[in-house]
Formats: structure tokens, sequence, C-alpha cells
């Protein structure tokens, strides 16, 4: 069956409405971009490029309902080493455009080694992974591991512990079709980023009045559930791998993920960011990208 000329989204006005928002948060970008569109064997994949070309290549995966604008509080600094590819999940509320769902784990490594050899990272580049993107991020990481000189997991969903009762009960509630329970699910998921004063607020109801308009103008879309990693294929992951999750995590205890993954695969670095949770990325922004800065930079320069 041909697919709509409006598809991903459920209708015409559905879509100019979301890529009206969408440019408007892109006009923002914190720096010089540009945008490219790759073909994969899932769809359309948009991908935003920022940083000096030529330098260490760094791609980022954002969290599920998002896109690559999730990004924005940490591209400035991590585009002064890296040429920074920011992309939009195939499977998410951004420009990309899927023409079929993925299957599983490894359909998503293969989607996104077809997104990074359209962009020519042929020689080797750093992967950063949030949350639904941390968990891509590993699976990436399992199935290619030789192309990554640095794997970083970032809150990953899943991957380390089964995600907790109380988020897949907030999260359920959150597609009520109604602002308040979008909003009142960012709230309790970024308590940080809220409690850091006027700024702070005004983001996390941008990013719940991103998610509630996604919600509205996206058509329904299946998902694959994320995973849990075996031992095996913890200890599997490339080196060097750095698992960063916020002290005041809300999707697992972070302190038991780390305790896990430092017992099963020590060869694996953690770190336990202070006044930060799932939010670490934006309540935490500057010790965030010092930290990737600081792994990446050693990953990325070669041995003498």
């Amino acid at each position: 069956m041909a697919l709509p000329e409006f598809h991903p989204f459920r209708s015409a006005d559905a879509r100019e409405r979301f890529l009206a928002s969408y440019d408007d948060r892109a006009a923002r970008w914190p720096v010089p971009c540009e945008g490219r569109t790759i073909d994969t064997s899932l769809g359309r994949t948009f991908v935003r490029i920022s940083g000096r070309a030529g330098a260490p290549p760094l791609v980022l995966l954002h969290g599920v309902s998002g896109s690559s604008l999730q990004w924005a509080p940490n591209v400035a600094k991590l585009a002064e080493a890296f040429e920074v590819f920011a992309v939009d999940g195939i499977h998410d509320c951004g420009r990309s455009v899927y023409t079929r769902p993925a299957k599983d784990g490894a359909d998503y490594a293969r989607w996104l080694d077809e997104v990074v050899t359209g962009l020519g990272l042929v020689s080797g580049f750093s992967l950063a992974g949030l949350s639904y993107g941390g968990w891509i991020a590993s699976q990436y990481g399992l199935h290619y591991p030789h192309r990554l000189l640095g794997l970083v997991l970032v809150a990953p969903a899943n991957t380390v512990l089964p995600i907790t009762g109380a988020w897949m009960g907030r999260a359920v509630l959150s597609a009520v079709p109604l602002p308040w329970f979008t909003q009142s699910f960012m709230r309790w998921l970024c308590a940080d980023t809220a409690a850091r004063g006027e700024e702070g607020r005004r983001y996390v109801e941008q990013w719940a009045e991103d998610a509630f308009l996604a919600q509205r103008c996206f058509a329904w879309k299946p998902i694959t559930q994320p995973t849990v990693l075996t031992d095996e294929e913890l200890r599997a992951l490339p080196r060097p791998t750095l698992l960063v999750v916020g002290e005041n995590e809300k999707i697992y205890s972070a302190k038991e993920a780390i305790a896990r993954v430092t017992r099963v695969a020590p060869h694996i670095e953690t770190a336990l960011v202070p006044g930060a949770g799932h939010d670490l990325t934006v309540a935490q922004a500057d010790r965030f990208c010092e930290m990737l800065l600081s792994r990446l930079n050693k990953a990325s320069t070669p041995a003498a």
C-alpha cells in the first residue's frame, strides 16, 4: 500500500504545523550547521552537521519522542573539538521519514551504519546516545564495534537495567491527549532542570510543548522496545565505552545500573553525575560536555 504524501504525519496540516515549529527551534541552533539527508533501507534520514569539517567525527543520537534538536544545549561546546553529526532518528519526531519500522536492535544498527557510511565516515568515529538513542548506540557497538573510536551511553533506556514501573506508568499517562499529562511527566522526569530557576522551568515547559505537539501531529507508528543487554553483551561492547548516569535518574536506579556494569563488564568506564537525572545533558550541560571531551579526545587521538 502506498504511503500518503504527508506520511509520517496525521495530515498535511499536521505536517505543516509540526515542521513550522521544528524549523523555529532549529533556527536557534547555537552554531552554524548544514543539513544532509541520507537514504537508507528504513527511509530518509536527516542529519544536522556542525563543527569544523575534518575534525574527529562525533555522531549523536537523541532520546525518544525527540529529534537532533535535543542536543542544542551541548553542541556549541562539542563542536569546538569535533565535527558533530546530530541525527534525527528514523523512528522519531524530526525530519527523518521512515518507510518501514525497525524490527529489532540489529535493524537499527544496520540503519545507523548506512547513515554513517552515507556521510562518508569510513575511518572510525565516536558515538554518543541518550536514552532510547543510548540503546541504539549499544546495539551499534555490538554489531559494528570495529567502526567506533569511542562509545558513550547516556542514561540508556533499558540496556543496563529494566525501566521502572513508575516511569512506565507516567509515560503511559502522558499519552493522554491533554497537555497537563505531558507537562506533569516532563516536570517529574526533568526535575533537576526545572529546579534551576526560571530558565530551567522554561526549558522543561518548551520540551513538554514540543512533545505534545509531536504527539498530536505524527501518526501512530510502531517502535521497537529497547532490551536489557545480557552480561555477555555488556562484556562485548567495544573499548572504550563510557556509561553516564545522573544521580537522580528516574528510569532506573543510577547506583544499581553502575554497580551491575562494574560487576559484569569492568572494562566499561562509568560516571555518576550529581545534580541531574534523565535530564543530565541539560541540568549539567557543562559538566557533561567536559566529560565527553575528556574521554573522546583521548579515544580520537592516534597513539604516538
